[in-house]
């Protein structure tokens, strides 16, 4: 007696190996519109992605009157011991990024050389005013760079630094990037 197969579940990532390259597209993009929970193991929800940033802060209130009041993050997640501030979680006002602040052990040296946050806005050089008017240093103005962005220079409350800037049309051209590669190579620039 003939056994009856169960019939299986099409699996898009086999169907794409074992077809042309036109199909197999075609499934992959089918399975990347599949929720995440519901997709094949080695899909998508296991590829890694980035969450958040974690900046240590000597007083996590300070940090939040800066990152918060004067950049404009959102808060999302507090967490307070005995009254202090010890973790807060915020959005950035024009995206989904978020950082934490988290409170440092004491004796923790904070800045952190080789590490720099970037923020990006389109108005940027208003954006600086606004800080200065309100006190704040900024170490270096905005100003067109080598590479075709418009970048600002600041530190945080705890030496953190950070660039303002904005890419606009010049985000990823090769021809800005290889121009900005000339100019390094340039004999004046050596000198």
């Amino acid at each position: 007696m003939a056994r009856k197969s169960a019939k299986r579940k099409s699996n898009p990532r086999k169907r794409a190996k074992q077809s042309s390259p036109s199909k197999a597209k075609k499934a992959l993009r089918a399975l990347e519109k599949v929720p995440a929970s519901e997709r094949p193991a080695g899909f998508g929800g296991e590829k890694l992605t980035f969450n958040h940033a974690m900046v240590y802060a000597a007083d996590v209130r300070r940090a939040l009157g800066f990152y918060r009041d004067l950049l404009g993050f959102k808060l999302v997640d507090e967490f307070n011991h005995e009254g202090i501030p010890v973790y807060a979680r915020l959005r950035a006002p024009g995206g989904d990024g978020t950082i934490a602040l988290h409170l440092a052990s004491p004796g923790t040296q904070l800045a952190s050389d080789g590490v720099r946050l970037y923020f990006e806005i389109r108005e940027v050089d208003e954006f600086c005013r606004k800080l200065q008017a309100k006190g704040f240093y900024i170490t270096q103005m905005p100003r067109m760079m080598p590479w075709g962005w418009r970048h600002a220079y600041l530190n945080d409350p705890d030496g953190h630094e950070i660039s303002l800037y904005w890419a606009g049309e010049n985000r990823m051209k090769k021809t800005v990037m290889r121009a900005a590669k000339e100019v390094e190579q340039a004999p004046a620039a050596r000198g």
